[in-house]
C-alpha cells in the first residue's frame, strides 16, 4: 500500500484512478439507497448489460467511419445507452406489470449480445471492450475524471430538486400516486439516474460488476441506520474507501484490483449484517 502512494508521485494514471474512484463513490453512495430501497437491483443490471450495446455501437462506428468519428469515446456511446435503456426499462416497467422479469432478462440479454456482435466484427477492438465489461481502474485519463465530475455534478442536482419525489416512490408507489407524484416520470428519473452512476462506475469495476459496488455498500449501510439520508452518508463513505484502499492494496499483485474492490464491499456487507444479525440475538 505505501508503494502505491509513493508512485503515485511519478505515475498520473495511479492519481486520475483515485480520484475517478472517489468520484465515481460518491455517485455511487447517493444513488445506491435509492435502488436497495425501491428494490430494483435487477432492473440496475439490465441497465447495465444494455450500455455494453452502446459502447460496442461507438466502437464500430469509430472503425467504419474513421478519422471523422475519431473524436466519439466508447464512453459517449455508454452514456446515450443508458440513458435510453433507463427510458425503455421505465416505461416497460410501468406498462408491463405482468412478466416483467422475462422481458427485463430479454432486454439484458439483448443489450449485451448486441455490443458484443459489433466489436467482434470491428478488427482491432475486442480487446478493448472487457475494460469496459470487467474494469480498468489503471487506466482512468483526466478526461474519464471529467465526464465522471459532470456526471456526479448531474446526479446531485436533480436529486437535490427531485429528492422529496423520488423518497416517496421508493416508499410506497400507491401512496406517491394519491400524493399526487408522477409515478411514470418520477420512475424514470430515478432510473436516468442510476444510468448515470452506472456510466461512472463503468471504468471503477466495469459494466459486469456494478451492480455490486450499486448494492453491495448500500445494503451494508442499511444495517446501520434505516433512515433515508444517514444512510446516503454512509454508503458514500463506505464506497469511497472501497474504491480506494482494497486497490492500494493489491497494488503490484497478480490480483485484479476491480475484482478486489467487489469482494471487499461484499465482505463489508456480510460482516455488517453479520453483526446485525448478533445484535438482535
Amino acid at each position: 500500500m505505501i508503494r502505491f502512494f509513493s508512485d503515485m508521485a511519478i505515475n498520473p494514471l495511479l492519481l486520475t484512478g483515485v480520484i475517478g474512484g472517489l468520484l465515481s463513490g460518491v455517485a455511487c453512495g447517493v444513488i445506491g439507497p435509492y435502488v436497495i430501497t425501491r428494490r430494483i437491483v435487477f432492473l440496475t443490471g439490465a441497465i447495465a448489460h444494455i450500455v455494453v450495446g452502446g459502447v460496442g455501437a461507438v466502437l464500430f462506428l469509430r472503425y467504419q467511419f474513421a478519422p471523422a468519428l475519431d473524436w466519439l469515446e466508447p464512453l459517449h456511446g455508454a452514456l446515450i445507452a443508458a440513458i435510453l435503456a433507463a427510458v425503455l426499462v421505465g416505461l416497460v416497467q410501468y406498462h408491463v406489470k405482468e412478466r416483467l422479469d422475462t422481458l427485463i432478462g430479454a432486454l439484458w440479454a439483448t443489450g449485451m449480445a448486441v455490443g458484443i456482435m459489433l466489436v467482434k466484427v470491428t478488427p482491432g477492438y475486442q480487446t478493448e471492450i472487457f475494460s469496459y465489461l470487467f474494469g480498468n481502474v489503471s487506466v482512468v485519463s483526466a478526461a474519464d475524471v471529467k465526464l465522471i465530475a459532470a456526471l456526479l455534478v448531474v446526479i446531485l442536482i436533480v436529486v437535490a430538486f427531485w429528492h422529496k419525489r423520488i423518497f416517496a416512490l421508493c416508499l410506497d408507489e400507491e401512496y406517491a400516486r394519491l400524493q399526487g407524484v408522477n409515478v411514470l416520470l418520477t420512475n424514470i428519473v430515478l432510473l436516468c439516474l442510476v444510468s448515470l452512476a452506472v456510466v461512472a462506475l463503468i471504468r471503477v469495476v466495469g459494466l459486469i460488476l456494478v451492480i455490486a459496488l450499486l448494492s453491495l455498500p448500500a445494503a451494508a449501510a442499511r444495517q446501520m441506520t434505516r433512515r433515508l439520508f444517514p444512510m446516503m452518508g454512509v454508503s458514500i463513505i463506505l464506497c469511497a474507501l472501497l474504491t480506494t484502499i482494497p486497490r492500494a492494496a493489491v497494488y503490484g499483485s497478480r490480483i485484479a484490483p476491480e475484482s478486489a474492490i467487489v469482494l471487499s464491499a461484499a465482505a463489508v456487507y456480510l460482516v455488517s449484517f453479520g453483526a446485525r444479525q448478533l445484535k438482535r440475538l
